[in-house]
């Protein structure tokens, strides 16, 4: 499907500043020759030009951006257009004081910064849409402008006694009656007890904050107030106009909203990805990041846009290494390989100055073509439009689907048992994840909500399900009894949607699925090891977290080695209707669970990108029919295959035996 219908192919390209350069008309104009260079067809404006836009309160001038997208249109460069409201300008905060947060220790801000307002001021929202509704009157109707693209990395809570009434009819709306929220919260603990809405303040470190259920809630409102705020947004550009998508651009591994929840307000999901390549391990990086390409492809179930990326280093990390060669392809194609429609960067050009003046860039300081980074960059480009064939294939619907919801990662957060600030959650799915992308093994991610849907996926893995609400323990027990196989581990089914522990024993609702009952979970001191046993005598270490189950009918696949608990089954299924359902009691180190999962794969038959045995850290991943061959492995690897490929970038065949070069990426296509 096509995200940008306007402009139907791979985007290519970035932020672009022009504001930031109104008095050099030559490099503007030099901009655009550097573009076609670099195989641009595309560029962010506006994302932060609200102080130009309107530099007083009412007045408004557009000639310099009417004037910079004329000239990228005439260049043949089309144009994602950012509303401003990432950042507003300083007269609004002077006169009108009420746009501007107050902090965790309800403490007002001062301007300055970005990403410092208030959802809740009606001056701030009534701004928005004035200059909203301007920027879509004037420019919707331009052919350049493909997509809209909503303030910038939304982020951040308020508690100003704005938002701190619309948390309490939040509450009220959702609890109906203060004892139903007592009863929730648990509040008889502590003497925590309300007896009138007003006394419930925002989460803060000099009131209460000790109340695991009230923080899950608070981040649940302010996912509810953000949503609020993208759907005002949207309104104003698309009430104007409706026939261009809007997007806001997301962040890797963000805590503070729920995703699944955020991205019903966005017609495309797009999102800024910067792994800390060369760290350390780059196979357990490009792990993570495939993890959180498929979870943004996951969260409307369709294709997305990489909104952000670096050509060379960021400036904001603790250190700030550059790619080496090699590795800007590979990165780039790993996202198109797990269903990005684009490759964009920040920055087009660095700036003189600022915060991120040292940022990397396509085009440096010395607004040189002729450097590796650019290059780079080109080459991307290249491949892109090589690649046009594939826009029109994107990811397929998986066999494998990995549950991971927000309000289960808080409420694991929260809760103060097993590791108390270690738990580990989204690292955990991540580990399971990680298992079987490096089979080939392609992954879709789901939430608890009641729109769920686990039909067609062959295997379920619910890492640490720890909140579970009982709907969805329902949903798993016809998903197994029907015939699909279930995995889930230690430390699930604990508590309900509330955060109010389930009795009557764990995992709820799937005890006779599992076929046995959890009782004591041990946590392990650094230097405490235990080991996962299977029962052809492979053994895997353990770390962190081991479970003691009741087995009550389920198989031991795999016992502990020692401690008091020797010999208690570790891992075990059991046949549940038609289905399996599976537990792994511990949590088991990288390798074992790459065992496990390896005798799932074949069990299952599970498709992979490529049956072919690979090196350590070659992985394969497929889309369309195509296979992108990719090595974070660090040094070159020899590659053998069992049948013979073209390498779409190239155009040349493949041998059967290959040597794959340090970061290095192929397409094969039979």
């Amino acid at each position: 499907m096509s995200l940008t219908p306007r402009l139907p192919r791979f985007l290519h390209g970035g932020d672009y500043n022009p504001d930031q350069w109104l008095d050099r008309p030559d490099i503007l104009q030099k901009d655009i020759e550097l573009m076609h260079k670099a195989h641009v067809n595309c560029v962010s404006i506006g994302i932060f030009s609200w102080a130009l836009l309107e530099p007083e309160d009412g007045a408004y001038d557009f000639s310099w951006l009417d004037q910079v997208i004329e000239r990228l249109w005439a260049g043949g460069i089309h144009v994602i257009l950012a509303t401003p409201s990432g950042a507003r300008p300083a007269w609004m905060a002077q006169k009108y004081p009420e746009v501007l947060r107050v902090d965790e220790r309800f403490v007002r801000h001062h301007f300055g910064g970005r990403h410092n307002h208030c959802p809740s001021s009606p001056v701030y929202r009534e701004k928005v849409r004035a200059i909203n509704t301007r920027l879509a009157q004037r420019y919707a109707n331009h052919p350049a402008v493909i997509l809209w693209h909503l303030s910038n990395e939304y982020s951040g809570d308020c508690r100003c006694p704005l938002c701190t009434q619309r948390w309490q009819d939040w509450l009220k709306s959702r609890y109906g009656d203060i004892d139903s929220l007592n009863a929730s919260w648990w509040t008889s603990f502590w003497s925590m007890r309300y007896t009138d809405w007003k006394q419930i303040e925002p989460p803060s470190p000099i009131g209460q904050e000790s109340n695991p259920a009230m923080q899950v809630d608070w981040r649940r409102f302010s996912t509810w107030q953000c949503k609020d705020f993208i759907l005002w947004e949207k309104k104003a550009v698309q009430d104007v106009c409706p026939d261009i998508p809007c997007t806001a651009n997301l962040m890797e591994r963000f805590y503070k909203y729920d995703y699944f929840s955020l991205a019903e307000a966005i017609d495309v999901v797009s999102w800024d990805c910067y792994p800390a390549w060369h760290s350390g391990d780059d196979v357990a990086m490009a792990a993570e990041f495939a993890m959180n390409h498929d979870m943004m492809r996951s969260l409307k179930q369709q294709p997305f846009l990489l909104m952000e990326s670096t050509p060379s280093l960021v400036n904001w990390k603790p250190v700030n290494k550059l790619k080496r060669p090699g590795m800007h392809l590979l990165s780039s194609m790993q996202a198109l390989a797990h269903g990005s429609q684009s490759v964009m960067y920040f920055q087009w050009r660095k700036g003189r100055g600022g915060a991120e003046m040292f940022h990397g860039a396509v085009v440096d300081h010395d607004g040189r073509d002729d450097t590796r980074v650019f290059r780079d960059v080109e080459e991307v480009g290249q491949a892109l439009e090589k690649l046009t064939p594939l826009y029109r294939k994107p990811r397929g619907k998986a066999k494998v689907c990995i549950v991971f919801d927000w309000s289960c990662w808080w409420a694991v957060d929260f809760a103060q048992a097993g590791r108390k600030d270690s738990m580990n959650y989204f690292d955990t799915v991540n580990m399971h994840y990680r298992a079987l992308w490096e089979q080939g093994v392609s992954v879709d991610f789901q939430d608890t909500r009641e729109c769920a849907d686990l039909s067609g996926y062959a295997l379920v893995v619910a890492p640490m399900l720890f909140m579970l609400p009982e709907g969805f323990a329902a949903k798993l027990r016809a998903y197994v009894e029907a015939g699909g196989h279930l995995l889930t581990t230690y430390f699930s089914g604990v508590v309900n949607e509330t955060g109010l522990a389930y009795l009557g024993g764990a995992p709820h609702g799937l005890t006779e699925v599992l076929g046995l009952q959890a009782t004591e979970l041990d946590a392990l001191y650094p230097g405490d090891s235990n080991a996962l046993v299977l029962k052809d005598g492979r053994r895997f270490a353990i770390g962190a977290l081991c479970e003691i189950p009741e087995v009550n009918g389920a198989v031991s696949l795999g016992d502990y080695e020692r401690d008091f608990y020797a010999g208690v089954p570790c891992l075990t299924g059991n046949a549940y209707g038609q289905g399996m359902g599976y537990y792994l009691a511990a949590k088991v180190e990288q390798p074992g669970l790459n065992a496990v999962y390896a005798d799932l794969v074949d069990a299952l038959a599970l498709p992979r990108a490529l049956s072919d045995t690979l090196p350590e850290g070659v992985v394969a991943t497929e889309r369309g029919g195509v296979i992108f061959l990719q090595n974070y492995a660090g040094k070159a690897c020899r590659v053998k295959l069992s049948q013979p490929y073209t390498n779409l970038l190239t155009g040349y065949p493949v041998s059967r035996e290959l040597d794959l070069p340090v970061n290095g990426i192929m397409l094969l296509d039979k």
